[in-house]
């Protein structure tokens, strides 16, 4: 199980020092900083397991497209426009996003009940094996503040770069 408590309090500490990285990381070969985030994602998620977490889901909320509205409310077997109602709201950003958090999928076993027509956000996040990693440096700083998974990857790039 992942100590939450003692996750905040290690990434608030790492906060400063974390910015700094990223804005490093933004100034180096781009083919680079992939092989070495895709190489820590593969060897971090083979340690972490995150049901014991969920954190994200318990936090944060990813962004609906039309698409994933679509596919989670033909799920639950309702309308979209009933799912939307019920479901979500317009952040400031004018995107859909959940009303409420945790997620009202996440069960209490950290097991989300919509997994299979979960949104592409919930399915990539927490987009540390993508292309072109120095590119959303603010979206994985964001995330190391969420994410034990990405501390953890964060704190092993330091090293290397």
């Amino acid at each position: 199980m992942i100590d939450l408590q003692k996750f905040r309090i290690s990434t608030q500490n790492k906060a400063a020092e974390n910015k700094d990285f990223f804005k490093r990381l933004k100034k180096t070969d781009s083919r680079k900083v992939d092989r070495a985030f895709h190489q820590a994602h593969q060897e971090v998620f083979e340690e972490i397991d995150c049901l014991t977490c969920a954190n994200c889901c318990k936090t944060t909320s990813p962004i609906f497209y039309q698409t994933d509205i679509e596919r989670i409310a033909k799920f639950l077997k309702i309308k979209p426009g009933d799912f939307v109602t019920e479901y979500l709201r317009v952040d400031e950003d004018k995107d859909y996003v959940l009303k409420t958090s945790p997620c009202p999928f996440l069960d209490s076993e950290n097991y989300c009940t919509v997994y299979s027509a979960r949104p592409k956000a919930c399915r990539e996040y927490p987009h540390t094996d993508r292309k072109k990693m120095v590119q959303i440096t603010e979206l994985t700083y964001k995330n190391t503040l969420v994410c034990p998974a990405v501390l953890a990857m964060v704190e092993r790039l330091k090293k290397e770069f």
